[in-house]
């Protein structure tokens, strides 16, 4: 988030790891350079281990790998899905540093609701 930007008022630490499920997870050849640096492997090493090629109709970008979750079918090969929590967060993509770019994430602010809704502080909705 820029400098001037607003406190956020979210708490990744209180979410299941909504934004770690996207399909999406673009990797950019800087991003490639600290994943194989934070893994002490070569580039093209990192490339073939943690990304693989989305297609499009807008064309082609390397991506993150995906696992199995319990919550949200895949994710993030680097998430942990017991802790769910990142577990390359110094290392992650610039669109996981950048993310959600505002004050506020929607996802966080659907979940509070919820969980007052529910009157569950634990509650997630499933798919």
């Amino acid at each position: 988030m820029p400098a001037d930007s607003p406190r956020p008022q979210y708490d990744c630490s209180k979410c299941p790891g909504y934004c770690c499920s996207y399909p999406r997870i673009e990797v950019s050849d800087a991003d490639l350079k600290r994943l194989a640096r934070h893994f002490s492997i070569e580039v093209d090493a990192a490339e073939k281990r943690f990304t693989r090629v989305w297609r499009s109709k807008e064309g082609f970008e390397r991506v993150l790998r995906h696992q199995k979750d319990s919550v949200y079918k895949t994710i993030c090969r680097f998430f942990d899905t017991d802790a769910r929590r990142c577990t390359i967060y110094k290392a992650r993509p610039g669109v996981c540093r950048e993310y959600p770019d505002r004050a506020k994430c929607g996802y966080y602010e659907f979940l509070k609701f919820e969980r007052r809704h529910q009157d569950d502080p634990d509650f997630v909705p499933s798919a």
